[in-house]
């Protein structure tokens, strides 16, 4: 998760969030599960950035103060890393690709901000038959109210909606 998307959320749901998703990382890396991570490149021109700069503005910059994924959950050697151009983690990457060159037809989806990025990630995963599950605690939003319906859109349209205890097992 990076430090920009990260930023804005209370310090103790920020705490919570990273530590889940740090959980989480180690259960996978243990069980030899690849991990992927997307990443903002930061500073994107106009074209790059699209319709997103309606939305959102400029976006972050390309300075490790924004960029950086933070400490505990930073990618290891051997971690999956796309560059994210647009809400769904699948867009303009080889994630799809890669995954099925693996034989992965499943995806844990932690992040920020539920409602956009995850939501968007997790339908397009199950579009692709990809079953995707959304760890209900190691992901934030900007609100709670988003947070809740984006579990509740998620639970009914397109995904498992479990808590990391639950994912643990």
């Amino acid at each position: 998760m990076q430090r920009f998307f990260l930023r804005p959320l209370p310090d103790a749901l920020r705490a919570e969030l990273v530590r889940n998703t740090g959980a989480l990382l180690a259960h996978c890396r243990g069980a030899g599960m690849p991990i992927a991570y997307t990443a903002q490149p930061g500073d994107m021109t106009p074209e790059q950035r699209g319709l997103l700069a309606d939305f959102w503005g400029q976006g972050m910059r390309a300075g490790r103060a924004d960029r950086e994924i933070v400490e505990p959950l930073a990618p290891a050697e051997d971690d999956w890393v796309f560059t994210k151009w647009r809400y769904s983690a699948f867009f303009k990457s080889d994630l799809l690709e890669r995954m099925r060159r693996h034989g992965r037809d499943q995806l844990v989806v932690c992040g920020v901000y539920a409602h956009v990025g995850v939501l968007t990630s997790a339908l397009e995963a199950y579009t692709h038959d990809i079953q995707p599950f959304l760890v209900a605690d190691a992901v934030a939003d900007f609100s709670e109210d988003d947070h809740r319906r984006t579990l509740d859109h998620a639970s009914r349209t397109c995904a498992v909606v479990l808590t990391t205890k639950e994912a643990l097992g």
